[in-house]
This record gives structure tokens, C-alpha cells and sequence, in this order.
């Protein structure tokens, strides 16, 4: 991976990934979410979600603060499976 830059650490996903599905016309964030999985890691996008904003929005020409942020689903922080089924104090 030399030389790559990486957008999400969590799927390894590339900036030159993202452009590619830009440059074929995919512009919106939930279908970049469901093709590359970005935000769908244990970081659940605190680091890849503002990252491809910032180069949507270069490559498309829009404002980031116009770009709807993709949809959160619960839950929306990483969480251990432990506490999910009750068997840690959290």
C-alpha cells in the first residue's frame, strides 16, 4: 500500500477508491457508505465520514455543510458486545 493514501483505517479504503466511484457519478454519501463500508467500522466514521465530505465536496463542487451526512444507525459509538447482552456494568 505504498504511496496510497487511506481514507477509512477501519476497511482500508483508499482516496483514490472514493474518487473512482465520484468520477463514476456515484455523489451520494449513503451509497459511498453502503459500497465502501466507510463509517461502518469500530470508529463508526469519527475519522472517514468528514474525509469523504471534504473530497465530495472538491470533486463535486458543493459546499460540505450542503452535503447531508449519512444516516446513523444505533449504535452510534462502538460498543462492546458484553454490554449489549448484560453482562457488563456500563
Amino acid at each position: 500500500m505504498a504511496g496510497k493514501k487511506i481514507v477509512c483505517r477501519c476497511n482500508d479504503v483508499t482516496v483514490e477508491e472514493v474518487e473512482a466511484l465520484i468520477d463514476s457519478g456515484i455523489t451520494d454519501i449513503e451509497e459511498l457508505k453502503r459500497l465502501l463500508r466507510i463509517g461502518m467500522g469500530p470508529c463508526q466514521g469519527r475519522t472517514c465520514i468528514p474525509i469523504v465530505l471534504g473530497i465530495l465536496a472538491r470533486k463535486t463542487g458543493k459546499k460540505q455543510e450542503d452535503i447531508l451526512l449519512p444516516k446513523a444507525r444505533v449504535p452510534t459509538r462502538p460498543v462492546r458486545v458484553e454490554v449489549i447482552v448484560g453482562g457488563a456494568d456500563e
